[in-house]
This record gives structure tokens, sequence and C-alpha cells, in this order.
């Protein structure tokens, strides 16, 4: 097939183009149209006038299962209060077993504090609950789902979490980090068949925004057999970089031992650990205490001795390492191991989110080569109520974007869907404005922070390829290639900031297969 249009390369000094060629998942030729029909005679041709054709957006954090299941959960996004959170818990319908939920944010409510569970146990008392907040990084439940766990009074914290209490010391509900697993194993788990849809659904949902592929930052070792199997039967539309989630009780062992997996549209070659929590949870790991809430530095999930007996096995099987750390202890933490481990460059570690770290460690993560997984949306999000969270010395190492890309050190975006949405416009939007939709604040939170428009395409496309080992593969449009596109209304890097957002995704190719096709029909053309 010949797509003719406005191709835009991103390839290192490489001029746009007027077509591209491609045949059985690979690009043929790229340039004007007589040159692109020389290369394949008599394909097909789908003439797309003034659509932008990109090389395929890449999400390079997400979670797969987590968003199938949000699509089906209760919306709590965007609450304003609790007694709206309350109200829509209560519009829920009359389903049997545990009624879930996702995306309360307490920082959208005055008093931002933590809910307690009294009124959702008074409107549910014999139906448990799981609500999770927008991070992923604590849940809300109600007395009958403290009482299907075993959770009351004498529930120590565990290792990695905290049960929020009261002044009595009576469980309020909130389970943070670690403590959400102890509610969790009273949940019952989705059958393989449950996961499957699951996933179908979030990857249907990836290319309606023009994702062509998705890093999962962390899949259990049940979702990793149903994706590896949807992919041996070729139901897999667009391309997932799997990391097994290396704090799952026996899976680590299992993928050690078998080694990197690739397939067809799926490839699993590196092993997600998670240092510290969250921010909105206060569980992401400081090194001096939050501002609004002294003595608190945040939780340690992975030990350092853990740490670094860990990741020479990693990277003897071959797999990459990629490290969640949000807080600036937690980056330090993984700076330090990397360099005690003598793990840089040519594995290409990964941190994942990377929020927030002293400038002072920036050339450190730089030396070692590690790559930073970011997601631009997650700045714009809680640049409101971070001054008051972290206090205003630690602002400038907040989603540095442009920092870490002046010295050197490589740009994966992503989304961390289902926490924040899915949508790479959104990404595109914050990463040069560093504002939120509203076009609040005038001239951007930290505006020396805010990337080109060139570089943050680079940074969803480029970047996710290289932190794949996959920049001969992907993330540039050129012969040899795998024909991944994603097709525009609008060149990201001209257009308004704010016309991003609503630029029309007129397709989604993976492999050379339409995934999502809404362009119309051009002269000699046909479609899937």
């Amino acid at each position: 097939m010949i797509l003719l249009g406005r191709i835009v390369t991103v390839g290192p000094g490489a001029p746009d183009a007027e077509a591209v060629a491609f045949a059985e998942g690979r690009i043929v030729a790229v340039g004007d149209a007589d040159e692109c029909m020389r290369a394949v005679p008599g394909a097909q041709v789908r003439d797309l006038g003034d659509a932008v054709v990109l090389p395929g957006l890449c999400d390079a954090h997400g979670h797969l299962l987590g968003l199938g299941q949000v699509l089906s959960e209760i919306d709590l996004r965007g609450a304003a209060s609790f007694d709206e959170v309350v109200d829509r818990v209560a519009k829920a319908g009359p389903v049997d077993g545990w009624l879930a939920g996702f995306g309360w944010d307490q920082t959208r409510w005055s008093p931002a504090e933590f809910p307690r569970h009294d009124r959702l146990s008074a409107l549910l008392p014999d139906r448990p609950v799981a609500l999770s907040r927008i991070d992923g990084h604590a849940l809300l439940t109600n007395a009958a789902g403290l009482r299907a766990a075993g959770i009351d009074r004498h529930t120590a914290d565990p290792e990695g979490g905290r049960v929020i209490r009261d002044g009595a010391g009576e469980p309020t509900g909130v389970l943070v980090d670690a403590a959400m697993d102890l509610l969790r194993r009273a949940i019952p788990l989705p059958t393989d068949g449950e996961r499957e849809r699951l996933v179908l659904d979030a990857l249907r949902a990836c290319a309606e925004v023009g994702l062509t592929a998705i890093h999962d930052a962390g899949m259990d070792a049940a979702t990793l057999a149903a994706v590896e199997r949807m992919d041996a039967e070729g139901r897999l539309p667009l391309r997932v970089y799997a990391m097994v989630h290396g704090q799952e009780e026996g899976a680590l062992e299992r993928w050690l031992a078998r080694g990197p997996h690739r397939g067809d549209m799926l490839t699993v070659r590196a092993v997600k650990l998670y240092l510290d929590g969250a921010l909105g949870s206060r569980g992401a790991r400081f090194c001096d205490p939050y501002d609004d809430d002294p003595g608190n530095r945040g939780l340690d999930l992975l030990p350092a001795a853990r740490l670094r007996e860990l990741l020479p096995r990693i990277e003897r099987a071959g797999f990459q390492v990629a490290m969640h750390a949000i807080g600036d202890a937690a980056n330090a933490q993984a700076l330090d191991a990397l360099e005690a481990c003598g793990i840089g460059r040519g594995s290409r570690p990964r941190i994942e989110h990377a929020q927030v770290m002293r400038l002072s460690d920036v050339p450190r993560l730089a030396r070692i080569g590690a790559i930073a997984s970011m997601q631009p949306t997650h700045c714009t999000s809680d640049m409101a109520w971070l001054p008051a969270r972290i206090g205003p010395a630690r602002l400038p190492g907040v989603s540095a974007w442009r920092t870490l890309a002046g010295a050197g050190v490589p740009l994966a975006f992503g989304s961390d869907f289902p926490i924040e949405p899915p949508d790479p416009r959104k990404g595109l939007y914050a990463a040069i404005t560093r504002q939120d939709e509203a076009g609040r604040p005038p001239g951007g939170f930290f505006p020396g922070e805010r990337l080109d428009p060139s570089a943050a395409l680079m940074a969803f496309t480029g970047g996710g390829a290289f932190a794949a080992f996959e920049e001969d593969l992907a993330g540039r449009i050129a012969p040899g290639m795998r024909a991944d596109f994603t097709v525009l209304g609008l060149d990201p890097r001209t257009a308004p900031p704010a016309a991003i957002l609503e630029a029309p995704v007129l397709a989604t190719i993976a492999a050379g297969r339409f995934v999502v096709d809404r362009i119309g029909r051009g002269r000699g053309a046909v479609g899937r």
C-alpha cells in the first residue's frame, strides 16, 4: 500500500516526504509519489490530502489490564468531593459481589484529606467495595470490605504499606501501597477469558487515540500468559512491550529462568521493580519529610540490599531493568544501585517516572546512561497541589524534561494509564506547554522545562523505540522499518498547542494493518 500525504519521517536530518510505501508489515520506500509507486508497482493507494502521517505513537508506560478494568468500573475521576464519590457509587446499580471503582482524588476536595469509610458502609452495609485512588497507590474500602479481608485495629502495617487509622486506632478504610494487598487477597481474580477481554478493550481504546505500541509497566504472570496466548493466536492489534512484575511472588523467578520472549506483536524483555509509592497518597519516598506531613518521608517498597541483589540477576538473564521511582530518595536509590552493580548505558536501564529528582542527580543519570521514562500529564495533573506537598526547594526537580534532555538523558514518554488517559495528544500538549487544558498557569509550570514540539514528538516515537531496543525497527519512517503509523489531521510540530488536543485521529496502522480507519476513500483506494 502507498499513503500519499504529509509524511513526517522523524529521522535525524531527514526531510518530510509526500508518500510512503509498505508491504508485508514493513516500509519499502519513502519519498515522492512516483518513487514509491515504482518501488511497489500496482500497490493500493490512499490519498490522505493534508493529513499528517507520523511514525506510530508509543506509550512507554501504561497498564493494559488496569485500563480494561477501569473501562468497566465506576468512574470516580473528577469527583469534586467525597459526597460526589458516594453519589456515584449509589448509582452503580444492583450488581452482586464486590463493587469496584477508580479515580477518586482527595487533592480535589476541601479539605484535601483522605476519606473515611462510614458513609460507604452506611450505603452498602453488606456489599464490599474497593475504590482505587487515581494514582493506583491507595484503595478505599467499606466495613464489609474490611471484614472480608480480616482488617481491624490489630492488623499491622505491612512492609512498604500503611493502613490509615483514626485517632482511636481504627482503620478508616484507606489502604496505601503494600497494604492494598491485604484487601486484594479477598477479591476474586478475573478468569483467563476476562483478562483477555479486558486487555483487548484496553488495546482498542489505545488504538482509538492513535497509539500503535504500548509498554506495559509491570504485567502480572496471569495476564502475561493471556497476552502471550493472544499473540500466538494473532489477536493482538497493537504492539506490546511487556515488563514482568518483579515483585509478584514466583513470577520473577520463572521468567529469569525462562529468559526474554519475542513473538509477533509481543515482546517480554524487561522487569519492573517498585522502589516507592506515589505523590498523591504520600507514598513517594523523599530525602526530607513532606512539607504537609512532617515526619513522613514516604514508603520504601524495595530495600536497597534486595535491589542490589536483584539487579545483577536480572541483567544476567538478559532482561532490562525498569525501576518505579517518583520521590528524590527513590531516584537516588535507583542510581546508587545501578552504579554499585555496574549496570549502565549498554543495558539501557529505565527509571519509570523520575518525577521529582535532586538536580544534583541529573549528571549521574546521564553518566549511567539510564532512560527517563516519564509522563507529561502527571506534571500538569499534580502541579496545583505539589508546592504545598513538597515545598519550593524541591520544585525545580519536578518533571525536569528539558534539564534531563540537555544533560543527554534519553526521554521516553507515556501516560501511566489508567491513572491518566492514554491519549498521546494530551501528553504532547502537556510536554510543550506545562499547562492544564484551560491554559493555566500562564506561561506554564516552571516553563524553562517545556520541550519544543519536535522534541516532545520524538519522546513519543523514537524515545519509546529506543527504550525498547527497537530503534532499528520503530520510531521513524524509513525503508526497512515497521509499517506502524499514526495519521492525524494536523502536524503537532507546527500547530498551536491547544489545537493538538482536538487533532482528529484519522488512522492507526500497526504492522501495515488499519486498526482504526477514519480516512475518506482516495483515488484508487481500498481499505481493509
